[in-house]
């Protein structure tokens, strides 16, 4: 596909030069180097959600800080979860899935779904107020993204499930923040104004 000569978008020699000058670290056989990956993947602020989903494979959940937007028509989402996970198991077999976007003070809720309690408790949803409409198990706080699920692609150690929303419940409107690895509060910034 060629593009116009007016345009604006970088082309491939053009990107490549972008590329040498901004020194790329750990850059391997066109792939970047895992650490440094990770390390730069750090620095990049994200909700923290818990997806759930209940049905005939039964009720499970994980903490996952990959979920995004895709369309506003029709209203659908996407996340990330292992795909050898239990979690992602179950939403591939239940074909539902709820994102819980953790209010900022639940970081206890993110620690639970990330398996921290596993080996003391049995189920993940023990002593967690929620309540569940069809197959979405939603978390008391959270603001809910009940999916129904539309695709799902494997990349690399994880599943990459699609779905579409059929119906959001609003929660707290401050969000927990998950950077560095640890959990933060999202303060909004006020710029001064302009004499």
């Amino acid at each position: 596909m060629s593009q116009p000569a007016h345009s604006s978008m970088p082309t491939a020699r053009s990107g490549a030069a972008l590329n040498r000058l901004a020194g790329p670290v750990g850059a391997v056989d066109g792939l970047a180097e895992r650490h440094a990956f990770v390390k730069a993947m750090r620095s990049v602020a994200s909700s923290v959600t818990v997806v759930t989903t209940d049905g005939q494979a039964g009720r499970h959940g994980a903490t996952v800080s990959a979920f995004c937007s895709v369309s506003a028509d029709p209203p659908s989402a996407l996340v990330c979860l292992k795909a050898d996970s239990r979690t992602a198991l179950a939403v591939a077999c239940n074909q539902t899935f709820c994102v819980n976007v953790l209010p900022q003070a639940r970081a206890d809720i993110a620690e639970r779904f990330a398996g921290r309690d596993d080996a003391r408790v049995g189920d993940r949803f023990d002593g967690i107020d929620h309540d569940i409409q069809g197959g979405w198990p939603m978390i008391a706080g959270a603001t809910a993204f009940l999916c129904r699920l539309q695709e799902c692609l494997d990349f690399g150690s994880h599943g990459i499930f699609v779905g579409n929303v059929t119906a959001v419940r609003q929660g707290a409107p401050a969000p927990l923040a998950y950077l560095d690895g640890a959990y933060h509060k999202v303060v909004p910034h006020h710029p001064a104004p302009v004499a």
